[in-house]
């Protein structure tokens, strides 16, 4: 299996045993990359579509083939013993959404004294299908002067399609348009939750 490869800036982890479990995983059940990781040290990764537990699996298997360390934001529920050390080992962090805050800010102060971050968001924020992402991420990117980076998990071709970085320009609708244009004709895993 061809994987992406890694430039000196992106943030590492795992060692040669966990990349072999996850090109195990990801072979056996026929996936493969397009695209490359860019050399950047901090920023957002959008993964769509989000309409199946799979697609964590998926999402599992193809950060540990390519060894990078990522973040990302859970339900709190998640985060229980014994699942939720599992959770933060992998980088997750949990929020508890009755809880109100300005996560932009947060969010955007992490990258900022981060020297090196990627944060992984779900742009639908939900498995069942919505017409609207949540804009969230987007923010963050902007506010943190980072750029986003569209991955998307095509079951029909079995493919993990890593696209090029793109940087926001403020117009939040034109923006979110062009990064959902990304997504035309990927088949999720089930598809009528897909809306785009």
């Amino acid at each position: 299996m061809e994987v992406p490869a890694l430039g000196p800036d992106v943030p590492r982890r795992g060692n040669s045993i966990s990349r072999a479990i996850g090109r195990l995983g990801l072979s056996l059940a026929g996936w493969r990359f397009e695209g490359s990781v860019p050399n950047e040290p901090k920023f957002v990764m959008i993964v769509a579509p989000h309409t199946s537990n799979w697609d964590f699996i998926v999402g599992v298997e193809a950060l540990f083939s390519i060894g990078f360390r990522i973040s990302f934001l859970a339900k709190h529920t998640l985060f229980v013993w014994p699942l939720g050390v599992f959770m933060r080992w992998l980088g997750g962090i949990a929020v508890e959404r009755s809880v109100r805050r300005d996560r932009v800010a947060d969010t955007i102060g992490a990258f900022d004294s981060a020297g090196r971050l990627i944060l992984a968001v779900a742009p639908e924020g939900t498995r069942k299908p919505v017409s609207d992402w949540k804009t969230g991420f987007y923010h963050v990117a902007h506010g943190a002067h980072v750029p986003i980076v569209p991955v998307a998990f095509d079951y029909k071709k079995k493919i993990v399609r890593l696209y090029p970085p793109f940087w926001t320009t403020g117009d939040v609708d034109a923006d979110i348009r062009h990064l959902k244009a990304q997504y035309a004709g990927v088949i999720a895993r089930n598809p009528e939750n897909f809306l785009v």
